[in-house]
């Protein structure tokens, strides 16, 4: 399936697809304590609901290292952005 970048706009649960809203433009977030994007499978206006087990893990990594996800290899295609 296809996926796409979504930003994470509202509320308080970085896991409920009700909260990010795809974005067709690049975003400039990188790293930080709070979620900015991910990169998820295409639904319309919000990702396939429920996120898939590896996004949600990505999103809890994310918030306790405060780093982009996954971290490691390092060159591999990164699935959450953050921001402060």
């Amino acid at each position: 399936m296809a996926k796409s970048w979504y930003a994470f706009i509202r509320g308080e649960d970085p896991t409920n697809v009700q909260n990010y809203f795809r974005i067709t433009i690049k975003h400039s977030c990188l790293c930080g304590t709070k979620i900015c994007a991910i990169y998820a499978t295409d639904n319309g206006i919000h990702p396939l609901e429920p996120l898939s087990k590896n996004i949600q893990q990505y999103i809890s990594d994310a918030l306790t290292t405060t780093q982009l996800q996954p971290e490691f290899p390092y060159n591999t295609k990164k699935y959450v952005y953050l921001k402060d």
